[in-house]
């Protein structure tokens, strides 16, 4: 099987990556990156295989995602421009990447009939939905810019299926966390972010009064998922949308105090404003995709965190 990875050197898809060529019935993995968000020492130990291949280009060029997919059986579409805030302070470029991209992404795969899309889709998907816990058929009105891209891509991905045969299996990431992502930038997600502080002695920011919850997810379990879509052989999986989380709830407060043991921090939150566009409370709903996928989620949040603590605190050891 000939895979192609978009976004392979980013945070989930550096995970799927290793997973990936770790299995001997990939006979060759292309990681197509541009480095927007990604990082080169995500994917540094694989350059050598001879199954990988490293693409450096966008999503953006539809070009560059024909010539990549060419030959595939598989595409797994992680590639994505993240983070709520971002798409607030910078719509075009949330679109740009998120919307025409992916579109780039299905039709190349459409011209060089490749059997099946497996993609990143998103828990803000459910936007103002107040229903919990989240179920894929019930969403509401999207809150943010990049709520409304990732609901695009579920719905040019049933028009591909649709109108054109490409199989296509969507999986709705609920707050995905644990090495390799990134506590730097603006944009940077919770987790790391407030590991990176505390580990330097700062008061980390919760926004509006810590009592929003969400459904924490460590990457193994992302990995899991998209290695259960890749290689499944239900034909029902065709079409469906999945959430990959774990099924349980933590509030910002619930994370920090944890964090806070792990870390043996004596330092205390900084409370500010309530962000624009942030669900207030997010738990999902896996029986679907553990009855179609098989999916189980194999590590939770205290597990996941600890393992997430140890990989920084040896990062920054070095």
């Amino acid at each position: 099987m000939k895979i192609l990875l978009t976004g392979g050197a980013g945070f989930i898809g550096s995970h799927i990556a290793d997973a990936l060529l770790a299995d001997s019935c990939i006979r060759e993995l292309r990681v197509l990156d541009n480095f927007s968000t990604g990082f080169r020492k995500n994917i540094q130990h694989h350059l050598q295989n001879p199954r990988f291949q490293l693409i450096e280009g966008d999503i953006r060029d539809f070009n560059t995602c024909l010539e990549s997919s060419r030959g595939v059986q598989i595409v797994c579409h992680q590639a994505a421009l993240g983070s709520v805030p971002r798409s607030l302070a910078d719509p075009l470029s949330t679109h740009s990447v998120n919307i025409t991209g992916m579109l780039n992404v299905l039709q190349a795969a459409r011209e060089n009939q490749v059997r099946r899309v497996v993609y990143a889709a998103s828990s803000s998907t459910y936007g103002d939905s107040p229903t919990l816990p989240k179920q894929e058929n019930n969403i509401g009105a999207p809150l943010s810019p990049y709520a409304v891209t990732k609901y695009v891509n579920e719905l040019y991905a049933s028009v591909y299926k649709r109108n054109f045969g490409l199989e296509v299996v969507g999986l709705r990431y609920f707050n995905v966390f644990g090495p390799r992502q990134s506590p730097n930038g603006a944009y940077a997600a919770a987790i790391p972010l407030f590991i990176h502080q505390m580990i330097d002695g700062e008061s980390p920011t919760i926004h509006g009064k810590g009592d929003s919850s969400r459904d924490f997810t460590f990457v193994a379990n992302a990995v899991q998922a998209n290695l259960r879509a890749i290689f499944s052989e239900n034909p029902d999986i065709n079409g469906e949308v999945f959430n990959i989380a774990c099924g349980k709830s933590a509030t910002l407060l619930e994370l920090f105090e944890t964090l806070k043991y792990l870390l043996h921090s004596n330092v205390k939150p900084v409370f500010g404003p309530e962000r624009p566009g942030d669900i207030r409370h997010s738990l999902a709903d896996i029986s679907k995709a553990r009855k179609m996928l098989g999916y189980e989620p194999e590590i939770m949040l205290e597990t996941g965190l600890e393992q997430t603590v140890a990989w920084f605190e040896t990062q920054l050891a070095k």
